[in-house]
Parts: C-alpha cells; structure tokens; sequence
C-alpha cells in the first residue's frame, strides 16, 4: 500500500517542493490550490493525510478540515502556517486537525510528522517495499535495482535518481525536480548534470529492454514504456 498525500497550498513553490520531497520518499501525492479543489480532490482520492495551508485564496484551511470531518473523511490532517501563536494552534486541533506545522519548515521534520500522524490514524507509515514499472524493480531495503530479472550496478546518483522515475511513473519530471530531488539543491544552471546521469541510466536500462525513460524535449524526463 503507497500512502496517499493531498497537499493544498496555492505557493506553486512550496506544492512542487513538497510533491517533490514527498513522493520521492514513496508517497502517492495529489495537490490543491483553494479549499474548493481540496474538497473535490478528497472525496475523489480519498487520501490518508492532507497537507493544509491554513491561508486560502478561498477561505480559512481550518472551515476546509471542519467541512472533511462532517463529509466523513478520517484523513489525518496538518496544518501549515507561517502563524504559530499558541492560540491558532488550539485553535486548528479544536477544527479537527491532528498536528500543525509553521512555515519556513524542516522537510525532516514534516517527514517525521507525517509519519507520525498516518501511524496514529492506522495507516501503514512508509510505503512497500519493491518499488516497480514494467519489468524494472527497485528493493528499497536492500538497494537492489533489476530489470527482466537481471542486476543492475548503479552509482549511488544513479540509484537515486532511478528511484525518483520509479515513485513518479508517467509524470514528466523537471529538470529542476529532478536537481532538487536527488542532488538535493536548486541551480538551473546545473541542469547539464541531470542530462549527463539520465544518460548513463539510460544506457543500462537499454541493454536490457525496449526504452524506458522518455525525453520531453526542453522540460525534462517521464518514466514510460513507448514513446509519447
């Protein structure tokens, strides 16, 4: 089972900052930019645990986490704030929320509070074990990367970043996702670097199997089998 995410914010930084970071430690994640899209996008994904920005274009994020508990939704829910007087805090746990987090934030710490809420609410905290598309499998216990079966030898960089394509199949991802997600830093000007490493996993892959990683020419990288 993937945890599934619901983050709602309307910053476009800090959405494709956290499904950045969020999905490459395994989570399935869904985004939202006003309380009207995070309610359709609830009812529709159904997630474990929402992600919500207490300032919404439109309206208070608490009245959106009163709205999910009166619709039956058992999600865990924590706020983000850039307020951290003790009353909003009270005040947010009183509207239904498991925890609250301020704005700047550690991503370790949100990572720890997201797996802290989802085991309180029941839901298994990380997510399976053998990450897999087509007939490529990555073991994240043991590090372990095959395709049809045979081993892969990957650099810890390519590790990483075959990883990121294996929590994002089909979506096209960023250059600047991609920098952030396995080199962990924002340059654009670095972005060379992604091509050079998308080209030496290509490389590996392809000798085992028809192409996997799809070029979307001046954006970035899809994990996908055939071409777009």
């Amino acid at each position: 089972m993937t945890p599934k995410i619901l983050v709602v914010d309307d910053q476009p930084n800090i959405v494709d900052m956290l499904r950045t970071v969020l999905s490459f430690h395994g989570f399935a994640v869904d985004t939202a930019a006003t309380g009207a899209q995070a309610m359709a996008a609830a009812g529709e994904s159904r997630p474990d645990l929402v992600l919500l920005d207490v300032m919404l274009p439109d309206g208070d994020g608490r009245e959106v986490c009163r709205s999910l508990r009166a619709g039956g939704h058992d999600a865990g829910v924590i706020f983000l704030t850039a307020r951290d007087a003790r009353e909003d805090l009270i005040a947010g746990l009183a509207y239904g929320g498991d925890d609250w987090i301020t704005k700047p934030f550690d991503v370790d710490v949100l990572l720890a509070r997201v797996r802290a809420v989802l085991r309180r609410t029941g839901t298994p905290a990380e997510p399976d074990r053998v990450l897999r598309y087509a007939d490529l499998e990555l073991d994240r216990d043991t590090l372990a990367v095959r395709r049809a079966g045979e081993a892969l030898h990957l650099s810890p960089t390519e590790l990483k970043l075959v990883r990121f394509f294996l929590e994002n199949p089909h979506r096209v991802l960023s250059r600047a996702e991609i920098l952030r997600a396995v080199w962990e830093y924002d340059l654009e000007a670095a972005s060379n670097v992604v091509d050079t490493y998308v080209g030496y996993v290509r490389r590996k892959l392809d000798r085992l199997g028809p192409p996997l990683i799809v070029t979307h020419r001046g954006f970035g990288y899809a994990l996908r089998a055939g071409r777009p």
